[in-house]
C-alpha cells in the first residue's frame, strides 16, 4: 500500500528477459525546483525500453540495475517545485522527462523539469497520450529537423506501422511529402487510411527494386535486420538523407553514401516540450491520430515487453497506472 513518501514501480533488479522486472514499493520523488511531480496515469512501451531492460539501449547511460524503466507520461502535475510558471497543479500534461537518464515512467510518479512536459491533448485520453511523447518527437525531429522535409518531397519510412512509423507517416504527410511506407501486407489499408500514398510489402518484395528517387529514408529497422540502412541507399535520389534510428550510423554507412553523393545522419531523440506542443495541437485537429494496440495495467509490464519484443503490434503499447 503506498503512502506519501512510497509509490508502485517496476523494477529490475538484474538485466534479462522480461521476468526480471517485478512490482515494487519505492520511494516517491519529489519535485526540486523548476520541476513537477506528475501523478503517471498511463505509460508508453519503447523499444529502448525492452532493449535496455535485457542489456542494450540506453543501459549505458542508466548504469547498473536496479533502475525503473519508462519515458512516456501522461497524467496530471501533482506538485510544483520553485520557479515554475508554465502548469500548475491540477493539469494534464504528457512528456518524455529525462531521456536517455531515467526517468522511471513505469510508476506512479515521476519528476522532471516543467519544460520537459506539454498540456496534453484535449481530444484524447490519458492512454492514447502516453503512446505519443517517445514516438512523436522522435516522428517529428527526424522529419522536421534530420531531414528537414519539404512539401513536394518523396519520403520513405521503414516499419511505418510500428509506433513512431505509423505517426511518422502522419507528420510527413501533413508536412506535403508523398510518403511511401513498408509494412506487412495486413497493415497496408490502415496505413492508407493514415495518409500513405504507397505501401510496399517488404515480405514478398525488395524493397528498393520497388522505390527510387526518394529524398529521405526514415529507417526504424536499421541494418541489424537485413542490411536495411545500406539498401535503403539505392532508393534516395542524389543528395537524398538517410536517417537510421535503431542501430545507428556506422563509418562503413557514412562513407558508403558519401561515395554516392548521399546524405547519412546520426540521430537521437530528445526531450522537447514545444514539438509536444505542436503535435497535441495536430492531435487536436485531427491531423494525427494514435493506433494504440492494447492498453495493459502497470503489474503486466513484463507482459506487455514480451509482446513489443514480437514485433507484430500496430502501433503503441501502453501500461496503465492510474484510472
Amino acid at each position: 500500500m503506498s503512502t506519501d513518501n512510497t509509490m508502485r514501480a517496476i523494477t529490475q533488479d538484474s538485466l534479462g528477459g522480461p521476468e526480471v522486472l517485478r512490482l515494487a514499493e519505492v520511494a516517491r520523488p519529489r519535485p526540486l525546483p523548476t520541476e513537477i511531480q506528475v501523478r503517471v496515469h498511463a505509460a508508453g512501451v519503447n523499444p529502448v525500453d525492452w532493449k535496455t531492460r535485457a542489456g542494450g539501449g540506453v543501459r549505458g547511460v542508466l548504469g547498473e540495475p536496479p533502475f525503473i524503466l519508462g519515458w512516456d507520461v501522461s497524467g496530471v502535475v501533482s506538485e510544483v517545485g520553485g520557479g515554475v510558471n508554465t502548469v500548475q497543479v491540477g493539469d494534464e500534461v504528457y512528456g518524455m522527462p529525462w531521456f536517455p537518464r531515467q526517468a522511471g515512467a513505469y510508476a506512479e510518479y515521476v519528476t522532471a523539469p516543467s519544460r520537459q512536459f506539454a498540456r496534453k491533448p484535449a481530444t484524447i485520453r490519458h492512454d492514447q497520450a502516453a503512446a505519443v511523447p517517445l514516438a512523436g518527437l522522435t516522428a517529428w525531429q527526424l522529419l522536421v529537423d534530420a531531414a528537414k522535409v519539404e512539401a513536394g518531397q518523396r519520403v520513405l519510412v521503414h516499419a511505418a506501422a510500428g509506433g513512431v512509423g505509423h505517426l511518422a507517416v502522419q507528420i510527413a504527410k501533413h508536412l506535403g511529402a508523398y510518403v511511401i511506407g513498408t509494412a506487412s501486407a495486413a497493415k497496408h489499408d490502415w496505413l492508407r487510411s493514415l495518409g500513405a500514398d504507397e505501401v510496399v510489402d517488404y515480405h514478398n518484395v525488395r524493397f528498393e527494386d520497388a522505390v527510387h528517387q526518394v529524398d529521405a529514408v526514415i529507417d526504424l529497422v536499421g541494418d541489424e535486420h537485413d542490411s536495411t540502412s545500406t539498401r535503403s541507399l539505392r532508393t534516395l535520389r542524389p543528395g537524398g538523407i538517410l536517417v537510421p534510428v535503431p542501430s545507428g550510423v556506422s563509418p562503413d554507412l557514412v562513407r558508403a553514401g558519401q561515395e554516392q553523393g548521399l546524405r547519412v545522419s546520426g540521430f537521437l531523440v530528445e526531450p522537447d516540450g514545444h514539438a509536444l506542443s505542436r503535435i497535441a495541437a495536430l492531435i487536436d485537429k485531427g491531423v494525427v491520430t494514435v493506433g494504440l494496440d492494447d492498453v495493459l495495467p502497470l503489474e503486466q509490464a513484463a507482459e506487455a515487453h514480451r509482446r513489443g519484443e514480437a514485433g507484430e503490434t500496430r502501433g503503441k503499447l501502453v501500461l496503465r497506472v492510474a484510472s
